[in-house]
């Protein structure tokens, strides 16, 4: 048992020991035309997952529908700043695609049930309540 505890103690020694020797940081200067040349390519980046949201078919016929030309929409993404294309990318990507509204309905008619069961609300005929 002794010998256990031995063997295990030196184990951590050693290994806290050598975690010291592993870690090592590097660190060197970043002139302003690297900073602005990362910061302009996420920015192109993001423009160009717009620019690709707004070739659907579907978007440019809400466009249309509201007033607004395809090229206007480009320019218009041409000029946003570096942030808000960033923004809008984001948006863009965590929008729901339009499927979701099945969900939604069977949750609102899941609950609905589930409050008639508990007697809270009669909405349905066809269910009993526990109360």
């Amino acid at each position: 048992m002794l010998a256990r505890k031995t063997f295990i103690a030196t184990s951590l020694a050693l290994s806290i020991g050598f975690v010291g020797i592993t870690q090592s940081a590097q660190a060197a200067m970043i002139g302003v035309e690297q900073l602005n040349q990362g910061a302009t390519s996420a920015g192109d980046a993001n423009r160009a997952r717009i620019l690709e949201t707004l070739s659907r078919a579907d978007v440019v016929a809400e466009l249309e529908r509201q007033g607004v030309s395809p090229e206007q929409a480009r320019e218009r993404i041409a000029a946003l700043s570096d942030k808000d294309a960033a923004l809008l990318a984001e948006k863009a990507a965590k929008a729901p695609a339009g499927g979701d509204i099945v969900g939604a309905v069977l949750l609102v008619f899941f609950v609905l049930l589930l409050t008639d069961i508990l007697g809270l609300t009669k909405i349905f005929p066809f269910t009993r309540s526990i109360r």
